[in-house]
């Protein structure tokens, strides 16, 4: 019983000293952490939550100062400034990352996942970890994905029933080769055009439509422009959440793990969060008037079908190893 005290005794000491450690190990720092979209945006939930997270594990050392809006300049001068050191973290569209890691254009990819759980098993396994590894080199660090969503088409043309219905329309599209690419595959115009203009282009009718996840084109009131809403879920937008490398490599082994153990509790709680708005936007669009559009099996194998080329066509720029890799895991995933 004498030696169990004792050991007990050395054990608690040990974890006190390894506690006065790890305190003596978190500096004092603030950072800043930004989002080029609004209060309402989904990554939002999970930047609270992580400085939230940061502040609470710190035990007050670390603040995290939250910036939405593109307040501290468009994705690429965040990305230049980051690289810099003069922005600590950011959160955006893994596949904005592309121009610096072309295999994160993958996720451009349409019709790459079938569900959550696909892409949710694809970004949290090692094809995620590998490719936010790569961004190591280019001065970033890759925490953790967070999510947009499954994106989704409205016009103010007709309801889409099936792929023809999409023939014709002029959509706008994220501004990169492989949106405009499967646009074009659709039969319809793509219309490559920063966020920002978009509703005054839906407005004045310079296009017809546009395509976002539920939760993007609820909180812009895109109802007030566009009548029709298809639930294609075409593509799934992860967000990576990243830090400057110039920044990390300053800091210490025990902060380095405090900030990515509460960047990945913030991703549970940020996709659980996207995912239960989902229903309550939904209904939101058809109370302000829109009209909601489902493919029936046989036109989403449609869709599928026409995407193939545009998948084999940018396959090569991403990276074969890249795709089959990804390929071979999705398919574990099927069985």
């Amino acid at each position: 019983m004498k030696r169990l005290m004792i050991k007990t005794l050395v054990a608690a000491a040990a974890v006190a000293a390894f506690g006065m450690a790890s305190a003596q190990d978190i500096k004092e720092h603030a950072f800043k952490f930004t989002l080029n979209g609004p209060e309402g945006h989904p990554a939002a939930a999970g930047m609270k939550k992580f400085a939230e997270l940061v502040s609470a594990k710190s035990g007050g050392k670390i603040k995290v100062n939250l910036f939405y809006n593109g307040t501290l300049g468009s994705d690429q001068a965040v990305v230049s400034a980051m690289k810099g050191g003069t922005i600590e973290m950011a959160v955006m569209n893994s596949g904005i990352l592309a121009s610096e890691v072309k295999e994160l254009a993958i996720f451009d990819f349409p019709f790459l996942f079938a569900n959550e759980k696909e892409s949710d098993a694809i970004v949290d396994g090692p094809v995620g970890k590998k490719m936010h590894a790569l961004l190591e080199a280019k001065g970033l660090v890759g925490l953790s994905y967070w999510e947009l969503g499954y994106r989704q088409i409205t016009n103010s043309k007709r309801p889409l029933n099936k792929v023809e219905d999409i023939e014709g329309l002029k959509l706008r599209v994220i501004p990169n080769p492989i949106n405009v690419a499967w646009v074009k595959a659709l039969g319809a115009n793509p219309t490559p055009m920063p966020f920002p203009e978009v509703y005054g282009g839906l407005e004045q009718k310079a296009i017809d439509g546009q395509e976002n996840p539920i939760s993007v084109i609820a909180a812009n009131k895109f109802w007030e422009v566009q009548k029709n809403i298809a639930l294609t879920n075409h593509q799934y937008n992860p967000q990576s959440v990243i830090f400057s490398k110039k920044v990390w490599d300053t800091l210490t082994p025990t902060e380095k793990k405090l900030i990515d153990n509460a960047a990945d509790e913030a991703a549970i709680v940020q996709r659980k969060e996207s995912r239960a708005a989902l229903a309550a936007n939904l209904e939101l669009l058809k109370k302000n008037g829109m009209t909601v559009t489902t493919f029936s099996p046989a036109e989403v194998a449609k869709l599928r079908e026409k995407m193939k080329p545009v998948i084999a066509q940018f396959s090569a720029s991403v990276g074969e190893a890249t795709v089959n890799e990804t390929m071979a895991e999705l398919a574990k995933l099927r069985k």
